[in-house]
């Protein structure tokens, strides 16, 4: 582990330049009329390495893109728990989340010979495909209902995979994409980004750390030490953003356990360091080799920006995660327009 002020020298995060971040509200469709619009249950549409370039062109990509762009520019040197507006639809998600977290509780891993993969999730999960369409219909104003069949599908997907019980990078974009589609349909506004984050997503994450810890879920996609984290990409975005213009957290600091120990509950990053801390042993240069290079660059405007380049070309860019991407009529893949 480093020292106090963190790690002295080590090579810096590849292709750190500068982002151009969207606001918040170029995230959102414009005029979009729920009663004229026909919805579609997402589906798969990448099935070859040879259509990652349509995605990459595609209107789901930069509208994700997009928006995940947008809310790390809304939580801009904020912590978890500053001031900010919390709707009603807000407070209903993270109920939607709590509801989850206590099937949890349950159903209990059962006595299985393999370690990993415990076969209880299979059932966490099927309670979740059949119900998950009632909560959002809980969550959601009646006259947004007919969006709920295909909203859904991204909330069941960003949990994790039922077969593999396995967990990663592809079901954490799923769930984004969940809350892309609450912004497009309207369910969430401009006001809501701040929050959508620092409440909602905060509260995905410990969840899914949950999910992995019960039901053992092995890493979806995984690089090894090489990888940025086993399962998580988004909260380092968001959260170095967080921390951006911080006078005594620089990203030499977030190796200190001093710092992520006593900083975890207002720092997304910060959060996300703690938990590695505490699944993984040995030294942290040696299991999180990437984090630790990235704890060398001076700036968290240069690691926020060259976080966002490292996403684009380590999960979105990459067939193994985005060939289980669905695409429906919020997100569909079609050409985007060129402007």
């Amino acid at each position: 582990m480093a020292d106090a002020d963190g790690p002295s020298t080590k090579p810096p995060v590849e292709n750190v330049e500068e982002e151009v971040l969207t606001k918040p509200e170029d995230s959102q469709t414009d005029d979009f009329d729920i009663k004229s619009h026909t919805f579609e249950i997402p589906n798969k549409k990448i099935s070859l390495p040879t259509d990652v370039p349509a995605w990459e062109k595609s209107e789901a990509y930069r509208d994700l893109v997009g928006f995940i762009c947008a809310i790390s520019e809304a939580v801009k040197s904020k912590k978890i728990r500053d001031n900010y507006p919390i709707s009603e639809t807000i407070t209903r998600l993270v109920g939607l989340l709590d509801t989850m977290s206590q099937w949890v509780e349950e159903i209990p891993p059962i006595d299985q010979p393999q370690r990993f993969g415990n076969k209880a999730f299979k059932d966490f999960y099927d309670r979740l495909k059949d119900k998950s369409e009632t909560l959002l219909k809980g969550v959601l104003d009646e006259k947004l209902h007919a969006a709920v069949p295909e909203i859904a599908v991204y909330l069941q997907e960003g949990i994790g995979n039922d077969t593999r019980i396995d967990y990663g990078t592809g079901h954490e974009l799923s769930f984004v994409a969940f809350l892309c589609c609450l912004f497009k349909i309207g369910a969430l506004q401009e006001e809501d980004a701040v929050a959508v984050a620092l409440q909602v997503f905060q509260r995905y994450l410990v969840l899914v750390r949950k999910l992995q810890q019960i039901y053992r879920m092995e890493p979806a996609g995984s690089q090894g030490v090489w990888s940025l984290d086993d399962h998580q990409f988004i909260p380092f975005i968001w959260g170095s953003s967080q921390l951006l213009g911080h006078k005594r957290i620089l990203p030499k600091s977030f190796v200190n356990p001093d710092i992520y120990q006593n900083f975890d509950k207002d720092y997304m990053f910060l959060g996300c360091i703690k938990y590695i801390d505490s699944v993984k042993t040995g030294p942290f240069a040696e299991h999180s080799n990437q984090l630790w290079n990235i704890s060398g660059v001076k700036e968290w405007q240069k690691v926020n920006s060259g976080l966002i380049k490292m996403y684009k070309a380590e999960v979105l860019a990459k067939f193994p995660v985005v060939q289980h991407f669905l695409f429906g009529s919020l997100l569909p893949l079609v050409p985007a327009n060129v402007t």
